[in-house]
């Protein structure tokens, strides 16, 4: 399980037996399991995908065809933002995971047909696609995205060949791989594109078919980046990663999206071409990334600038991007890192990002949507027109759409093919690495898992049938849960193992200690220094508007919240309600004399706030300034 995978010079896809899910290694430890063996019911990420089915898919369909994105393809030149097809290409992705997941879906499959009659329509004879730039092909690859278009397009064509087989969207997204293969192989541009995606897209359209030429221009467009091929910008060629040769870089930086989608590229590209030096080199640029460069709810981005990295612990909390499709690109790469190397750190960092990073974006009907995700609002935003798309970086209230509108249709594919990521196989059994209630079928039996979690720290994971021979079942505990006990006896974080013959109704208890912690910051992250967070479980907590002070030596008190949900645990904190005198000048040689009364503060996962109107936000908490730590 914990092993580094075994990887070959020349693997070949066993396509025909593959499993409909995003990422489909035909190497690595670990198998992933298909959006159709993977059953998701109620609980904190059921819902929210049975939301997403029902509310943020058509919303996301309505908003593609209002901004103009859809009628782009019938009228060219198209309008608006020079990437604007991919919408539409992560919504037909979207669409063709969330078919496939309810074993097709007539509705679902008649509007993917539409909407690749549209593309077939607009598609050139060599299979270029792209609504934006006509006879100027490729004028502009630092910015022009239509590498990047292509990326998204070829994705929704692999979902919907693992779904439902080959069909007009399958077609479309297949000419143009082949037309970016003959347009930029080795006899053809030495080009790259501004914005990594086309990698990805390229390795699982080979695994997916098994047809060679995709995985070797994947790898062509993987080695060309960083040998300053784009053109130098006021970012600097890091914005794109074409500053340094992947294998040298030290850390992720520039673009924290781009730089996610690279990195899943360069480790597709690694397992499949059995290239340890590659995969050796993301790991060690993830493992100081995620020490040095990562926000306490997995979010990256510190600086709005680039939309990019920090240095290494510039991490503050109220200028911080955190970008929403940065969450989903991490989420994306450890996954990958997991699939390939099995080990439990990956998984906690995905655990972490999805119930904060992620979570925290749509609102609770599912209609609405945070762009960036700061951990620090100063002042509450002002409501936003839910009729019209906002500037991206607008942060105070989620908005039912963005001139830049990424982050909805890409929250819409990752939680359509949710179930992907909760387990795995191997030879000799199966890996439990989220803890979500549903059902698992896989070759050694039926798995069903009930759980309250995360308001809940029991989870009982029961055996409904299974083969008649011993096989592992591998659970994981997260990172988080020191004191965790799984059938009674204590268990250490990482994955424990249960090596038997099962029989249906055998069950399993893993109990979570869930009593709030206190967290304090590295103190290299000045811009915390001197303040605590909070964590219950895999969650994070914030207040609303306040300017409370804790008392870290105070026990935090669970109480329930009115307006967010049933099952929503809030957190009550007793310190001070802190009041300083005017002056001319903020700063003092002496320590400032304020006025501190006692004051409970109610805090309340970071995911659920600004849900209840316009308010204020911090997640890291100022100490009390009588000096309690």
């Amino acid at each position: 399980m914990r092993g580094r995978a075994v990887l070959q010079e020349e693997i070949v896809p066993e396509v025909s037996r593959r499993p409909p899910a995003p990422v489909v290694p035909s190497t690595g430890v670990l198998t992933p399991l298909g959006v159709d063996a993977v059953s998701l019911s109620g609980g904190f990420w059921g819902s929210r995908q049975d939301l997403n089915a029902s509310a943020t898919l058509p919303h996301c369909t309505d908003w593609v065809y209002r901004s103009g994105a859809v009628d782009n393809f019938r009228d060219l030149p198209g309008r608006g933002r020079e990437f604007a097809d991919s919408d539409v290409y992560k919504l037909l992705e979207a669409l063709s995971w969330e078919s496939g997941r309810r074993h097709g879906d007539p509705v679902l499959d008649t509007k993917i047909d539409e909407l690749a009659a549209v593309l077939a329509k607009a598609q050139s004879g060599d299979g270029y696609l792209n609504t934006r730039y006509g006879s100027a092909r490729y004028s502009d690859l630092e910015w022009g995205h239509e590498l990047y278009c292509y990326g998204h397009l070829i994705q929704a064509g692999v979902a919907r060949l693992r779904c439902h087989g080959e069909d007009l969207l399958v077609e479309v997204a297949r000419r143009a791989a082949d037309h970016v293969c003959a347009e930029f192989g080795p006899d053809g541009r030495d080009d790259i594109c501004g914005h990594p995606e086309i990698e990805t897209a390229l390795v699982e359209l080979y695994r997916a078919t098994g047809e060679r030429r995709y995985l070797d221009q994947a790898k062509l467009f993987v080695e060309r980046r960083g040998h300053g091929r784009l053109a130098d910008i006021e970012f600097g060629r890091a914005y794109y990663q074409d500053d340094l040769p992947v294998r040298d870089r030290p850390v992720f930086s520039g673009h924290a999206v781009r730089e996610f989608y690279f990195a899943c590229g360069a480790v597709d590209v690694a397992v499949e071409t059995g290239d340890e030096e590659l995969l050796g080199a993301i790991v060690r640029q993830w493992e100081r990334t995620v020490a040095a460069r990562t926000y306490v709810t997995g979010a990256t981005g510190s600086r709005h600038a680039g939309e990019s990295f920090g240095v290494d612990f510039e991490l503050p909390p109220d200028r911080a991007y955190g970008e929403t499709c940065a969450a989903i690109g991490s989420v994306m790469l450890s996954w990958r890192l997991l699939l390939a190397t099995g080990e439990a750190r990956f998984a906690d960092l995905i655990e972490r990002t999805l119930f904060n990073a992620v979570a925290v974006s749509p609102s609770l009907d599912g209609r609405s949507f945070f762009y960036s995700n700061p951990l620090q609002v100063r002042e509450p935003g002002e409501r936003p027109d839910l009729d019209r798309p906002l500037p991206r970086s607008s942060a105070g209230l989620r908005a039912s759409w963005f001139d830049v509108a990424c982050c909805p249709p890409n929250l819409a594919r990752l939680m359509a093919s949710l179930g992907t990521y909760q387990a795995t196989t191997e030879t000799n059994g199966v890996q439990l690495h989220q803890l979500w209630p549903g059902s698992l079928s896989t070759t050694f039996g039926r798995i069903v898992i009930e759980t309250g979690y995360p308001w809940s720290g029991q989870v009982t994971i029961r055996v409904e049938s299974a083969v008649d021979a011993p096989w592992r079942l591998s659970i994981r505990v997260p990172e988080w849960a020191h004191g965790a006990r799984l059938a009674g006896r204590p268990v250490e974080p990482g994955y424990t193992v249960v090596d038997r013959r099962w029989a249906p109704d055998d069950r399993l208890t893993l109990e979570l200690p869930m009593a709030p912690r206190w967290i304090w910051a590295d103190p290299r992250i000045d811009a915390v220094r001197g303040c605590v967070a909070v964590e219950r479980g895999p969650l994070v907590y914030c207040a609303e508007s306040t300017s409370f002070e804790v008392d870290p030596a105070r026990p935090l008190e669970e109480i329930r919240l009115a307006g967010l949900g049933a099952d929503v645990v809030g957190l009550g904190a007793r310190g001070s309600g802190a009041a300083l005198p005017a002056a001319m000048w903020p700063y003092r040689s002496e320590r400032p004399a304020g006025t501190n009364t006692p004051a409970d503060c109610v805090l309340i996962p970071y995911h659920l706030w600004g849900n209840r109107g316009p308010t204020g936000m911090r997640v890291f908490l100022p100490i009390d300034r009588d000096g309690h730590s």
